[in-house]
């Protein structure tokens, strides 16, 4: 049996923070903007740092584990 746990949690999470897409943190004129597909250096470590926190909680936390077969 495979755990497809930390690979679907992953792949959605960087779907979800992918800097621009639905939000990006910091923006180029505020603090949040929203669909705005534009990133900066910036923005791209905030979502990084968001993403290894979330990902942290999610497998190692939590232990999501989602098994097939």
């Amino acid at each position: 049996m495979a755990d497809w746990g930390p690979v679907v949690i992953a792949v959605v999470l960087f779907v979800l923070l992918s800097p621009g897409l639905l939000f990006q943190l910091p923006g180029r004129n505020r603090v949040v903007e929203f669909g705005n597909m534009h990133t900066s250096g910036l923005s791209i470590l905030v979502h990084t740092i968001i993403f290894f926190g979330l990902i942290t909680i999610f497998l190692i936390a939590i232990g999501v584990h989602i098994y097939t077969g």
